[in-house]
């Protein structure tokens, strides 16, 4: 039987089944793809908490479904920072980031037309877990490169160090565990 660790979020419980990242450090893997009473139930919750915005961005992939939900629940737009450059992309801009979960340095980009949706705007930074911060960095670079004013970044959770925050929204803290 594979370790995990239980957590509520939203008033709804899960166990988390636990991996390594290295030798010396494992992780619960919080996976929100198909979990629909959880994007729902911690959207709700975030945009109890999330100040005024005009529009949401997130990053690609993990936290597009909640990022998806709180468009859905606000009635706000939703823009996706992709990891690749795509066809439909015109004059895009792009930063790098490095994250916890990833084992080499990405980017993520922004198309023209989403850069004008993001100018002069207030801009909701969503998403799953906000861990090192590098992802959270790279997509506030990315937010103001557009031209978007932040107003807030939020995620459903904190992991590590990341609980200790005072810059960013989050439901419930997540740790670390060193082995």
């Amino acid at each position: 039987m594979s370790a995990t660790y239980k957590i509520k979020i939203a008033g709804l419980e899960r166990e988390l089944p636990m991996f390594p990242v290295s030798d010396t450090l494992d992780i619960a893997a919080f996976i929100i793809f198909g979990d629909v009473e959880m994007t729902v139930a911690a959207s709700a919750e975030l945009l109890k908490k999330a100040p005024e915005f005009d529009v949401i961005l997130t990053p690609e992939a993990k936290s597009i479904p909640l990022a998806y939900e709180m468009s859905r629940q606000s009635g706000k737009p939703y823009i996706v920072a992709r990891k690749g450059p795509k066809v439909y992309m015109r004059n895009p801009i792009s930063v790098s980031v490095r994250s916890i979960t990833t084992k080499s340095v990405q980017m993520l980009y922004l198309g023209e037309d989403d850069c004008d949706m993001l100018r002069g705007k207030r801009v909701l930074i969503v998403d799953d877990v906000i861990s090192t911060g590098e992802s959270l960095t790279a997509v506030r670079e990315l937010a103001e490169k557009a031209g978007g004013n932040i107003a807030a970044s939020c995620s459903i959770l904190a992991e590590g160090d990341a609980a200790d925050r005072d810059d960013i929204i989050f439901l419930e803290p997540l740790p670390l565990f060193s082995k």
